[in-house]
């Protein structure tokens, strides 16, 4: 019973938050649309008309695509580099992904397998759960791929949660690994605003 309910559970928060992605896209479509974003300081601006709250609907966007993954993160830390610089855009990025990866985590183990195939294929599962098993030390592998760009970070942290690691080493791992990565896209794209 408690496996159907999870998975009843994992399916309508993939759906809310596709249905949330869907409005967001067609205002952000609209808005461009209407010229009103063209350019980096226009998109600035747009960002800025959220005032004091600006970094933290940022934040919390972050914490969020991590925990229901459906866009890639450094879409997000592209958006925090240009909107806010280098700096702020660092840290609204770094809290808001290191909060949804320690998220994505829990509800791995709360939710076990259930919740891990409602949001990744089950080819995905394999494959990584095959490289995992190849490697020596889980722990070391998984702080390589915080660190390294294009890797699934958000799977890595439902599985780590499924496979139940320690939770203080894995906090210690996403807290000291994923600044690095996270940083060098803050760099790069506040390099643009």
């Amino acid at each position: 019973m408690w496996k159907r309910l999870n998975k009843v559970l994992a399916k309508r928060i993939k759906v809310c938050t596709a249905v949330v992605l869907v409005v967001l896209a067609a205002l952000f479509a609209k808005l461009i649309l209407r010229e009103r974003i063209s350019s980096v300081e226009d998109f600035q601006t747009y960002i800025d008309q959220f005032g004091a709250l600006a970094p933290v609907v940022l934040t919390l966007f972050q914490t969020f695509q991590v925990v229901v993954p459906v866009l890639p993160g450094y879409l997000g830390c592209a958006a925090g580099a240009v909107a806010f610089g280098t700096s702020v855009g660092f840290w609204c990025n770094y809290i808001g992904i290191s909060a949804g990866s320690i998220a994505a985590y829990f509800l791995a183990r709360k939710f076990g397998m259930d919740i891990v195939l409602a949001f990744f294929s089950r080819q995905q599962y394999e494959k990584w759960s095959g490289r995992i098993k190849r490697s020596r030390s889980y722990t070391a592998f998984l702080f390589a791929a915080t660190l390294l760009p294009l890797f699934p970070d958000d799977f890595l942290c439902y599985f780590s949660g499924v496979m139940k690691m320690e939770k203080w080493k894995f906090i210690a791992v996403i807290v000291l690994g994923k600044p690095w990565c996270i940083l060098a896209y803050s760099i790069l794209f506040g390099l643009l605003s």
